[in-house]
């Protein structure tokens, strides 16, 4: 049900490496989250070149339902957002592991990443 590729936080974000950008990763919202906030009209991300500390808030979800703060899951720099999701921040709801990302850092400690839930864990963590 979660892609086994990427990395997850227990505050519903997942982490995965693009390919694109040296040393940087690229983060959104899983699945489950997006199903829970409803339908996303706004998004709020954090500015490139940001320094950013694991588990702080860094930009907002709205939904028709509520606002949601997005968390960073590793401590580093934002080298990329998805202004794409400026126009259409639906796409968080219909496609929140590929088209619907949100930002990448470049990660201060690499092996923060590694440190994440992987897929089988995140998903045990829904279910208890």
């Amino acid at each position: 049900m979660y892609p086994d590729d990427l990395k997850y936080t227990r505050e519903h974000e997942w982490v995965r490496d693009p390919g694109e950008s040296e040393g940087s990763v690229r983060v959104g919202i899983t699945d489950f989250a997006q199903e829970q906030l409803g339908d996303i009209v706004y998004v709020s991300l954090p500015d490139v070149g940001a320094e950013v500390t694991a588990g702080g808030a860094v930009g907002e979800l709205e939904s028709t339902k509520s606002v949601s703060d997005v968390y960073v899951p590793v401590a580093g720099r934002v080298s990329a957002r998805n202004d794409a999701l400026d126009e259409t921040p639906e796409l968080v709801n219909s496609d929140p592991y590929g088209e619907g990302w949100l930002f990448e850092i470049v990660p201060a400690e690499a092996g923060d990443v590694a440190a994440l839930l992987d897929a089988a864990t995140y998903q045990e963590g829904l279910e208890g």
